[in-house]
């Protein structure tokens, strides 16, 4: 079992006895946005609140998976200079201080790809970064990347959606290793598709099909931001994925605000 999977488990192993968390959060942050150290500090506030992981987004200038407000806060950051190499080794410092909590590095291949593929995973093992998100590289050209990832005991994160065919729906759940990305809509990152009804007899058959296929831990995102939707995952998924509505938040009424939010979907931080 990968590092990222045993302590998903043990996570929830914990929860499962002490009827703590039902589900494990995981809250997104624009690395550099508004600025470097206000991205820094507000992901320090999100640990320091319980949050089980930070989903950290490496800015790029077409981040095509992600809906308007990430896309601003990714041009707004890239005002700024910015380097992979330094946000690694700031999230791994920040991470030393948060031992209850896991950092994973969401980008796209342009920028990790200039980097390189085998020094990013080899670097991010070195500041305790356990999973690497780049939702444009298909699995079928990753040959390289996933073995810089085995050889650095480093997770890659799959992606699936509602509309990913079943057979590649199959066999990327049986390929997952960390957990798998199982994205809640098809579209970007963003308005819930989910307002105004309670039916999710979709999403649990879709939940269901990759639990059969999955050999790794569940994660679900895009469109989260209500109570009744990460209650309605609970017993289906192991982590819920909060983005934009967190972010919205944050740039309504800043650190206060997001927590807020935090504390209404996930009651037990």
């Amino acid at each position: 079992m990968s590092q990222l999977a045993a302590f998903i488990h043990e996570k929830k192993s914990a929860q499962q006895a002490g009827q703590e968390k039902p589900i494990l959060s995981m809250t997104h942050v624009v690395y550099g946005y508004p600025s470097v150290q206000e991205s820094l500090d507000w992901m320090a506030r999100l640990m320091e609140e319980g949050v089980d992981f930070i989903e950290v987004q490496f800015p790029f200038s077409d981040p095509v998976a992600d809906g308007p407000s990430i896309v601003a806060a990714c041009h707004k950051a890239l005002e700024q200079t910015l380097d992979v190499d330094t946000c690694l080794t700031q999230l791994g410092e920040l991470a030393k201080g948060f031992p209850e909590s896991r950092i994973v590095l969401m980008s796209y291949l342009n920028p990790m790809y200039r980097f390189g593929l085998d020094k990013l995973a080899k670097r991010a093992a070195e500041e305790n970064i356990l999973g690497l998100i780049l939702p444009d590289l298909p699995i079928e050209q990753s040959t390289d990347y996933i073995a810089a990832c085995q050889a650095n005991n480093i997770d890659p994160i799959w992606l699936v959606t509602p509309v990913t065919p079943s057979e590649r729906l199959e066999m990327l759940a049986s390929k997952a290793s960390g957990f798998l990305y199982c994205v809640a809509r098809s579209g970007v990152t963003g308005h819930s598709s989910h307002e105004g009804t309670s039916n999710l007899t979709p999403m649990d058959e879709y939940l269901a099909h990759i639990k059969a296929h999955a050999n790794a831990p569940i994660g679900v995102g895009f469109g989260l931001r209500e109570r009744r939707q990460i209650e309605g995952l609970i017993g289906k998924a192991d982590v819920a994925i909060l983005g934009s509505a967190l972010l919205d938040a944050y740039n309504q009424g800043g650190q206060d605000a997001g927590i807020a939010l935090l504390r209404d979907l996930f009651p037990t931080h």
